[in-house]
């Protein structure tokens, strides 16, 4: 029984998805008559990757499986976990043999919206992103060559690669099916989306109050923007900046541009359930959201390359509270995307 349903549970994932890559009509509808989760867009869907059950499925396995780690210590569900918001709900990510690194998990929620991956944007689209963590030596330490051998050798993948690829386990292929299954972690329909929609209801009067400060004199829309509430941008808010020096800890952007404009720049996050990803920032060094809002009303720290949009929001605590009772009342769905792990092969 419990395959069925995680069966029934796939096959409603993939309409969903398949929903979310085709064009609307004026009445936000597909062609197909299916509508889209509430607030949501059509995701673009790479012409060399369509969505399908199969390899879904297939990619919902490798997201979970431990052997892609040289230990089988640790997956990408390891610090993107369902229960975690998709992240891991600690300050930085651990890799194999407990190694820490140096930035915060992101979440994976809405990521298929999003063309540059990362903190720093290095990676284009999910299949440039999904096998960096596989090779990276502090997260699951597996040269990409191993990793293929070490799947290849299991009956089970090999038996789906053939079926979902018509070919033998390739780097490619497994790239694309934890992007395929990756597209399938969406958030939508929360109550500022049916507020949107004509519910008067579906928020309280304070998250009202902070809708309005977000998209007005709080600017938190300079940035925070669109469907997935983030412009897929790198800016710079002071966050990890020493005072003293103004100098970064961490140069982010800068490492894949070289262009001293994005010393410190980082990709503005989803603020979708933002309210189940703490801590926050980049380096996780805020623990709560009154903290975030009490960051950028202070204006950020001070840094050479600080953006133009970041500067003293004069808020007052009640403006604070509501705004902060806006992103976790308001964008906090009921249809949060929970997913078991399921029996791998």
């Amino acid at each position: 029984m419990r395959r069925f349903v995680s069966r029934l549970s796939l096959l409603a994932i993939v309409a969903a998805v398949s929903c979310l890559a085709i064009g609307l009509d004026a009445t936000g509808k597909d062609k197909k008559g299916s509508e889209l989760p509430l607030g949501l867009k059509a995701m673009k869907i790479p012409a060399d990757n369509p969505q399908t059950a199969a390899k879904i499925e297939l990619g919902k396995q490798l997201y979970f499986d431990k052997r892609l780690s040289v230990d089988n210590t640790v997956s990408c569900a390891s610090c993107h976990d369902p229960n975690k918001g998709w992240s891991n709900g600690e300050k930085f990510a651990t890799g194999v043999r407990g190694q820490m690194g140096g930035r915060s998990a992101p979440t994976i929620i809405n990521s298929g919206y999003v063309h540059l991956q990362f903190w720093d944007g290095r990676a284009e689209a999910l299949e440039g992103q999904a096998l960096g963590p596989i090779a990276n030596p502090i997260e699951m330490d597996l040269p990409i060559e191993k990793a293929v051998e070490k799947i290849a050798a299991i009956p089970g993948y090999k038996k789906q690669f053939k079926k979902v690829f018509k070919s033998a386990v390739t780097s490619d292929g497994i790239a694309k099916a934890i992007s395929a299954f990756e597209r399938t972690i969406v958030s939508g329909n929360a109550p500022y989306d049916q507020f949107k929609a004509g519910d008067e209801n579906a928020l309280s009067d304070s998250a009202k109050r902070g809708m309005d400060l977000f998209f007005n004199k709080a600017k938190c829309a300079a940035c925070h923007k669109g469907e997935s509430f983030t412009d897929g941008a790198f800016h710079n808010i002071g966050v990890g900046y020493a005072e003293e020096n103004g100098e970064p800890a961490d140069v982010g952007r800068f490492a894949v541009t070289n262009q001293l404009g994005d010393k410190g720049a980082f990709k503005t996050p989803t603020l979708r359930e933002i309210a189940k990803t703490a801590p926050y920032m980049h380096d996780g060094s805020v623990a709560t959201l009154e903290e975030v809002v009490k960051f950028y009303n202070k204006g950020g720290v001070k840094s050479p390359q600080l953006s133009e949009d970041i500067f003293p929001l004069k808020l007052n605590e009640q403006d604070i509270q509501d705004i902060v009772n806006f992103m976790k009342e308001g964008l906090s769905s009921e249809d949060y995307p929970h997913v078991d792990p399921p029996e791998l092969p």
